[in-house]
């Protein structure tokens, strides 16, 4: 599953946007240099979210949006086409260029 995927299933499972739940973490004071238990265990609590899904918004959550460039255009599992990732809804997200 891309990064990204995990993101949208994060959306759907949640019915909130990665960016609307970094903002929410944000005021939890939650963000770089945060370990990812306490993170975790609020999207658990909160939203039922279990480890997987919860530790790609502990990335969003301590270092932002970018991934590294290695699974851009790869073959492998996690795979993704942009090292940038869409924070802002699967609903909203541009459409792939070509």
């Amino acid at each position: 599953m891309s990064f990204q995927a995990y993101l949208d299933a994060v959306e759907k499972k949640t019915g909130r946007t990665p960016r609307a739940l970094l903002e929410e973490a944000t005021a939890h004071g939650f963000g770089p240099g945060t370990r990812a238990a306490p993170i975790l265990e609020w999207l658990q609590a909160d939203y039922g979210l279990g480890r997987g899904h919860g530790m790609a918004m502990v990335h969003v959550i301590t270092k932002g949006p970018q991934i590294d460039a290695k699974h851009v255009g790869s073959t492998g599992t996690h795979r993704d086409a942009s090292d940038t990732l869409w924070l802002d809804g699967a609903a909203t997200r541009p459409a792939p260029a070509g």
